[in-house]
């Protein structure tokens, strides 16, 4: 349901600044594909402008300022600037220079890396109180000295929770000093926090109520001992910490009401001796502590008054203890807590910290992913994260959102998710929840629902779950956000979503695809990550055929091969090429193979990436140039833009590469050699050898491509004879007799047919002409032998004695028919020919050899089975070339063998078919 809020303001008088009584940021909920109507935004009241200048980030509200006037005065209320978050956009001196005149009252700010944490000193805001930025790796002491002298006021600091590697204690011991009224420290992954600056944080911020160091090397535990005032304190994921010296002094702060060992080698003695003697301890949170975890004795935790958060504990009920009201329900503890925030301070600050702990303790642990700890995702902390996604903290929320996208990931290097994880978020309502974190004007938010969203829609029935619930639209509307980051978490979505057949319709019908190509053509140079996943999802998107010709529509095909042309990220390529070769593959059913070979420099862009260093784009874009060599045109083109050249190299060295490089590697090349001048040159430059490599792979599709592509080189009589010098015929005979493929088989068959019906003696008898490159003599008696023998043995797998006696003593077309069906090859009726093979069959069956004549009567009869994609055109060959005459010859011959008899006999039957179907479309 939609809300709308009054904001009580100040009327403007004489164009005075205006100002908030108050200011509270709601969000409507409402994706933009539900919004509908016409606003007149002249007449809008200020408290309304003002209302949705709120829900814009700072760079959309600056713009909208300089609209008019008045809006340039309502867009610079201190009540919009006093806080700014800076993460999602570049933010550098020159914008911060920009915003500073608007930032005087400016109280909170988040950024993100080096460049907006250089950038802040420029806004200005010498009031700030609250400093939080993450992406701080490369953040130096010099950045954060300077930001603390600049900020004297500053209450909390918070960097993290990436580690802080190139922060000293130097930094830390200058922070103390200019910033006395600091009352929150949360630092990530610093070396070593040494005595000297912990002590100055003591010395000089006397109201120093939280400190955090988290994942450091090493941090002065006898020092933190002397920081009276800290009330709550977090070591979790510290490393080489004395035990005893912290057990003896951290029992003395007066103060302490929450510790945080999580993730440490704490032991049991030093947690029971904590809780057991400081007075005012009231909760430690110890999660994944091994040494805590082997313990089999959990009952010494149980300190009357005190509380213990451990993996072996349950924590929602170890949570709901601390309230006095015993009817919370324990699941429920934090929403009814954040919700109805109780009268105790003690209590809600504690709740506050518990909510940003257990949060940031949950991230680092689905981070490292540890073994062992299925029970405990499945039990609580999937509901945890739920849980803590709830709260009224933004970043708890983000980091919460980010946790789920993260623990499900059990090989990040496969995307592989844990479908036990997922459905567990699933069954926890947890998809509707997301989404409606999608739905935020928050974009930090947006950006980790979406990728929660993402991770989890890997996994088939949480897909389902998504689209049902709406997510295709949400994430659709996210792919069309101005912020990068959410973009891109956006379309990674819809790349995962577009895997299942039955989301891609919904996909297109959502706009996703021109949001997805507009995505390309907006950030160009965004990086890898933008630009995979949307030419990722394009990719899965163009495998559909109604899809793919929206693709083309959208600007797809231009978007693509840019992105194949200059991008230089393998990831951006791989998919690039993928996509590419996906719109390729549907030729018979729409133009978007000649498109994407008419788009300038399409092929040459291809043919540069099969010289890749990366194997998964020379795989890809050898499978694009496979598909676009089915267009007569786009097959010249290839090889003038050095595609043979390029296709033979890239199969010389694919030998130990995967299956998929190796089959589109062949594939290609079979598709080029489809042109005679393009098989000779296969031949010159060397391509006959590493294909007889390919067909003796293990692998089913492989055999097929190297055998078609063998089978289109042997065409050539000159071909034919390098097969033979270079050992392909016993590579053919093992095809032929022993793949599990038919169609590799059938093919690697046709080649020896090719080879030994006499063309190729007469190149061998002429071996010293320099036209066809022969270096050498060989005999040919063996390998013919060897190559009738298994095209014999082949085409009689075929051949059931009882079945072809019925036909040749009855012509009737149910007995020919039924031997039809028994010989037909299914992948066969793919296969496309020209003129010249057809004829050369037809020749074939006046060959001397009744094996040949059988093998040749074999083929036609399999290029013109009804149904076949191309047997109408190959029957029109067969019936200009005037071929029934020689078929009906070849069907009556006394010498003829059965199996030829038959056979013609039903190629005679299909040109019946063909003739009468042709007929019957006049």
């Amino acid at each position: 349901m939609n809300r709308r809020v009054r904001r009580k303001v100040l009327q403007l008088k004489d164009k005075e600044k205006l100002t908030c009584d108050y200011y509270v940021e709601i969000c409507d909920g409402s994706s933009s594909s539900e919004r509908k109507g016409d606003v007149d935004w002249i007449s809008l009241p200020d408290d309304t402008v003002i209302q949705l200048f709120s829900y814009l980030n700072y760079r959309d509200r600056a713009s909208l300022s300089s609209t008019c006037k008045t809006w340039r005065v309502l867009g610079s209320s201190p009540c919009l600037w006093s806080s700014l978050d800076l993460r999602a956009h570049k933010c550098d001196s020159a914008i911060a220079v920009t915003l500073a005149s608007r930032c005087s009252n400016l109280q909170k700010l988040r950024f993100r890396g080096t460049e907006s944490a250089n950038a802040i000193m420029n806004l200005q805001a010498r009031g700030l109180r609250e400093i939080s930025g993450d992406f701080c790796r490369e953040i130096t002491d010099a950045t954060l000295s300077v930001m603390a002298a600049r900020h004297e006021a500053l209450e909390s600091l918070q960097l993290g929770p990436e580690f802080c590697e190139r922060i000293s204690s130097d930094a830390i011991k200058l922070v103390a000093l200019c910033c006395p009224k600091l009352k929150r420290l949360r630092l990530s992954g610093i070396r070593d926090v040494d005595g000297e600056a912990i002590n100055a944080l003591a010395k000089h911020c006397g109201q120093l109520e939280e400190i955090g160091f988290m994942d450091c090397m090493s941090v002065d535990e006898v020092a933190l001992g002397n920081v009276m005032s800290v009330r709550f304190l977090s070591v979790a994921g510290t490393r080489n910490t004395k035990w005893s010296s912290a057990l003896h002094l951290w029992n003395l702060l007066p103060n302490l009401i929450c510790l945080d060992v999580s993730r440490t080698d704490v032991t049991s003695a030093v947690v029971v001796r904590l809780m057991s003697t400081t007075p005012s301890l009231k909760v430690v949170c110890a999660l994944n502590c091994p040494n805590l975890e082997e313990e089999s004795n959990h009952t010494a935790y149980n300190v009357k008054g005190k509380l213990l958060l451990a993996l072996f504990s349950d924590i929602f009920k170890g949570v709901a203890s601390l309230f006095a009201d015993t009817t919370v329900k324990d699941r429920d503890v934090f929403s009814e807590w954040s919700s109805s925030k109780s009268g105790n301070k003690n209590l809600n600050d504690t709740m506050t910290w518990l909510e940003c702990i257990l949060s940031h303790t949950l991230l680092r642990i689905a981070e490292t992913n540890p073994q062992g700890l299925d029970t405990f995702w499945l039990k609580q902390g999937a509901a945890l994260l739920l849980s803590l996604m709830r709260s009224s903290q933004v970043d708890v929320q983000e980091r919460a959102a980010t946790g789920l996208a993260t623990f499900v990931v059990i090989d990040d290097e496969n995307a592989t998710v844990d479908c036990g994880r997922a459905e567990a978020v699933m069954q926890d309502g947890g998809i509707r929840l997301l989404l409606d974190l999608a739905k935020s004007c928050r974009e930090g938010l947006q950006s980790e629902a979406a990728k929660a969203i993402a991770n989890l829609s890997v996994n088939a029935k949480v897909a389902k779950a998504v689209a049902e619930e709406g997510g295709i639209n949400i994430l659709a509307d996210l792919a069309r956000s101005m912020n990068r980051l959410v973009a891109e978490e956006a379309a990674g979505g819809l790349w995962n979503l577009s895997v299942g057949e039955e989301h891609k319709g919904a996909i297109a019908e959502a706009g996703g695809i021109k949001a997805l190509v507009d995505l390309i053509f907006k950030w160009p140079f965004g990086g890898d990550g933008v630009l995979e996943r949307a030419a990722g999802a394009l990719a899965n998107l163009a495998a559909d055929d109604k899809c793919s010709m929206e693709v083309a529509v959208a600007g797809g095909v231009h978007a693509l091969v840019m992105l194949a042309r200059t991008c230089k990220f393998d990831g951006v390529q791989e998919q690039a090429a993928r996509a590419l070769a996906n719109l390729a593959a549907h030729g018979d059913s729409n133009s978007n193979n000649a498109a994407v070979g008419q788009e300038a420099g399409a092929l040459e862009a291809l043919v540069q990436l099969t010289r890749s260093n990366h194997e998964g784009v020379r795989q890809e874009a050898a499978g694009a140039l496979w598909n676009l060599s089915f267009d007569d045109r786009n097959r010249e083109a290839i090889a003038a833009a050095g595609g043979v050249e390029a296709l033979v190299a890239l199969a010389q060295n694919c030998s130990n590469a995967s299956q998929g490089l190796q089959e589109r590697a062949a594939g290609a090349l079979w598709g080029l050699s489809v042109s005679e001048t393009n098989s000779i040159a296969i031949g010159r430059e060397g391509g006959v050898a590493p294909l007889i490599a390919l067909a003796r792979s293990e692998a089913e599709d492989v055999h097929e491509t190297a055998a078609g592509a063998l089978w289109n080189l042997a065409f050539n009589p000159g071909n034919a004879l390098r097969i033979v010098e270079e050992g392909g015929v016993p590579a053919l005979v093992h095809l032929c007799s022993s793949s599990v493929s038919k169609m590799a088989r059938f093919m690697a068959a046709l080649a020896l047919a090719y080879m030994f019906d006499g063309r190729m003696d007469e190149v061998a008898a002429s071996i010293g002409s320099t036209s066809e490159g022969i270096s050498k003599s060989v005999s040919l008696d063996a390998p013919r032998r060897m190559a009738l023998k298994n095209i014999h043995d082949f085409v009689g797998t075929f051949s059931d004695q009882q079945s072809f006696n019925a036909a040749a003593n009855s012509s009737a077309p149910p007995a020919l028919a039924q031997v039809a069906e028994a010989a037909r090859i299914q992948e066969a009726g793919h296969l496309r020919c020209s003129g010249a093979e057809i004829g050369r069959f037809v020749v074939m069956l006046r060959n001397p050899s009744s094996i040949l004549k059988a093998c040749a009567a074999f083929a036609l009869l399999q290029f013109t089975i009804p149904g076949g994609r191309h047997a109408t055109h190959h029957a029109s060959l067969l019936q200009k070339s005037g071929a029934a005459r020689v078929m009906r010859a070849a069907a009556a011959a006394a010498t003829a063998p059965l199996e030829a008899k038959i056979f013609a006999k039903i190629v005679l039957r299909n040109l019946e078919h063909h003739n009468v179907e042709a007929s019957s479309l006049i």
